[in-house]
């Protein structure tokens, strides 16, 4: 019998047959990923090609000739190189240039007069040389003649060559250099400060008894419902030089690195306390209680059982809060004055100087420090391991009146903070003439006669946020349930991953930028889409994608896996498990992503200041507009039209979330 199947030869390995479900879903998370690739990988690439690119001005693409002064007769042809030699007009440093470089061939021509009857021919060498007769375009080998008059409009256009020396330049120049150290003591400040803060008010919510823990939470998230510009403005009426409060400063200003440091722990507070008290949520009642058993003093237990167990928590607010403030770019753009940062480097090359790869180089640079604390972050998420087991026992704090009434009183100074910071932008919209004349007026919501875009910018942020949370709910929720649901294609889903966590680590400014190079190329058969409200969708929906595919994900992987295999058995297409069972399931957590998508829709800056018209101007860039016009109040008013909406939005939600849950999910309670 042994021989005769050591005998047999072996069959060919079993290979499980793919259907047509498998084949839909690895359609669709390719077309989904072909939306990531299109909308970020794509973008950021061209953006990094145009860092390493620079123009010059090369005289030896072009010769000129001269006629006599009747105009008939032309000398010999003269290279523009050995013209400059002889007059001496432009130097080395005048050949650099940027993409939108000209330069005047009159200049190089002493006796140069546009009422002369001299004529001039120019021709270039190759095909490089090319130059603008006004503004049209021209590039020949012939030569072509022109008058006078029409020479002094004629300019050269710059070449291109390529290489690092954008980056030596960036470095080689103090000031654009010092942006780096300054954009990191900045950020490295305001997490240290941040994130203690933070851990205090969430210890102080899970690890004591203290009254009105409800009204603290909601104190505690309202930053999040607002631009980071606005807690720049209120620093600005609290120590500006007209501020209330200005004497406690004693002397020292709150434009610059104090007032950046202030508001950014205000617009990042929310953030980290949402990690931490996730992290803190999570505690076992008996390692307390062997801690008790043993006598170890509270300090004791609070360093060896609270801290370890929420170090990972502790951790991730530390990386998301530096992230968030080394990329801020509407703060320091507010109150910053003349301390420089990244973000605002970026700023001021592309619309102040219109240096466009000058700005890709700042990019660059500011991407270096936001993907190293992303993928540091995930590596140490890696490493966390589950804290509760199945025998855990939940955590429940005990009375004591001297330690809630500590808590009561640290959470207590935190929520004033916040309230001052809100109560002076309400005041501030709604007051004449700070400080001078403290009557109240709605004088200030009078949006259309200020610049900023009006009413129609406020209005255009509502329709892009419901847009975006819509349309961005749909592509997140549909690219997290294909890649969770796939069977097989394990290279494919891993890449989907990659495309899908990429976002959390680039800047808004950044990915700003790499749009304006990306979509703004004629040559681009999606160029239709620059300065439409398109382009503000999908730059925002590809900004905030991650957090919303975690959160997709996260509601996926509590779905039993065997229910796709029992509607497989029952010859059910995917598409019907998928609209009769996972939607309903998951239904708290698709909610969730469209009210994460519509507030920062609302509130975002950095991501849509370079790609905004003046037909599709939006809220938070009309805030920025008014400040710099120095509509301070009104831009204070619409400021806190952004908050009135995003309040109102999440009572929406919390009203539709009861409705909808309450006849989808009755199957979670028994």
């Amino acid at each position: 019998m042994m021989a005769v199947t050591e005998w047999i030869p072996s069959g060919r390995e079993t290979r499980l047959r793919m259907d047509g479900d498998g084949l839909i879903k690895r359609g669709f998370m390719l077309v989904i990923a072909l939306y990531l690739i299109v909308t970020l990988a794509l973008p950021l690439y061209t953006m990094l090609s145009k860092s390493f690119v620079t123009y010059s001005f090369d005289l030896s693409e072009f010769e000129l000739q001269v006629s006599d002064a009747t105009g008939t007769n032309f000398g010999p042809a003269i290279s523009l190189v050995d013209l400059n030699a002889r007059s001496g007009r432009y130097t080395p440093q005048d050949m650099k240039t940027n993409s939108d470089g000209r330069l005047a061939v009159a200049e190089l021509l002493p006796d140069f007069s546009f009422r002369s009857p001299v004529r001039y021919r120019i021709r270039a060498v190759d095909d490089r040389g090319t130059w603008l007769v006004g503004l049209d375009r021209v590039s020949s080998r012939d030569w072509l003649e022109y008058d006078s008059n029409t020479l002094r409009r004629i300019t050269l256009r710059p070449v291109p060559s390529y290489g690092i020396q954008n980056y030596v330049s960036y470095f080689s120049n103090p000031a654009l250099f010092q942006s780096i150290w300054n954009s990191l003591f900045i950020a490295v400040v305001s997490t240290a400060l941040t994130v203690p803060f933070a851990f205090g008010f969430a210890y102080a919510l899970h690890r004591s008894c203290m009254p009105f823990k409800g009204a603290m939470k909601l104190i505690a998230t309202m930053p999040i419902l607002v631009p980071s510009l606005l807690p720049g403005i209120a620093l600005i009426y609290l120590f500006g030089n007209q501020g209330l409060l200005k004497d406690l400063l004693m002397g020292q200003s709150i434009y610059g690195p104090l007032g950046i440091v202030i508001g950014s722990v205000f617009f990042t507070f929310p953030h980290a306390l949402i990690i931490i008290s996730t992290a803190l949520a999570i505690a076992d009642q008996r390692h307390y209680e062997a801690a008790e058993s043993l006598r170890a003093s509270r300090w004791r237990t609070f360093w060896t059982v609270t801290v370890p167990g929420a170090r990972y928590g502790l951790i991730s607010a530390m990386f998301v809060t530096f992230t968030l403030v080394v990329t801020d770019f509407g703060l320091p753009k507010v109150i910053g004055g003349q301390f420089s940062v990244l973000a605002i480097d970026i700023y001021k090359q592309v619309i102040g100087q219109q240096n466009f790869e000058m700005g890709a180089v700042v990019s660059v640079v500011l991407l270096v420090p936001a993907i190293l604390a992303f993928f540091v972050d995930r590596q140490v998420q890696r490493k966390q391991v589950s804290l509760l087991s199945a025998r855990a026992v939940p955590f429940e704090p005990k009375p004591n009146r001297r330690f809630d009434a500590l808590c009561l009183a640290w959470c207590g100074l935190i929520a004033a903070f916040i309230l001052t910071m809100m109560g002076v932008c309400q005041l501030a919209a709604v007051v004449k003439f700070w400080p001078y004349d403290m009557s109240l007026t709605l004088g200030n919501f009078a949006f259309n006669k200020m610049d900023g875009g009006g009413w129609a910018a406020y209005w255009n942020s509502i329709w892009l946020s419901a847009l975006t949370a819509v349309a961005g709910t749909a592509i997140v929720f549909c690219g997290a349930y294909m890649v969770e649901k796939t069977d097989g294609f394990r290279l494919g889903r891993g890449l989907f991953q990659f495309l899908a966590m990429l976002p959390m680590a680039i800047p808004g400014m950044v990915l700003g930028l790499a749009y304006i190079f990306f979509f703004n190329n004629p040559d681009n058969p999606l160029h239709g889409l620059y300065g439409t409200m398109a382009i503000l969708v999908i730059s925002t929906v590809t900004h905030f994608y991650t957090v919303g595919h975690l959160t997709a994900l996260t509601a996926l992987k509590q779905i039993d896996a065997e229910f796709e295999p029992v509607a497989a058995s029952m010859r059910q297409p995917f598409y019907r498990l998928f609209a009769r069972v996972t939607v309903p399931i998951c239904l708290p957590s698709i909610l969730d992503i469209m009210i994460y998508l519509f507030v920062n829709a609302m509130t975002t800056v950095s991501a849509v200041v370079f790609l905004y018209s003046t037909h599709t101007a939006l809220a938070s860039i009309a805030v920025l507009n008014m400040d710099d016009a120095g509509d301070i109040a009104p831009a204070a008013a619409m400021g806190m039209m952004i908050f009135y909406t995003n309040v109102a939005a999440r009572l929406l939600h919390a009203l539709v979330s009861r409705h909808l849950l309450a006849s989808t999910q009755a199957w979670r309670t028994r």
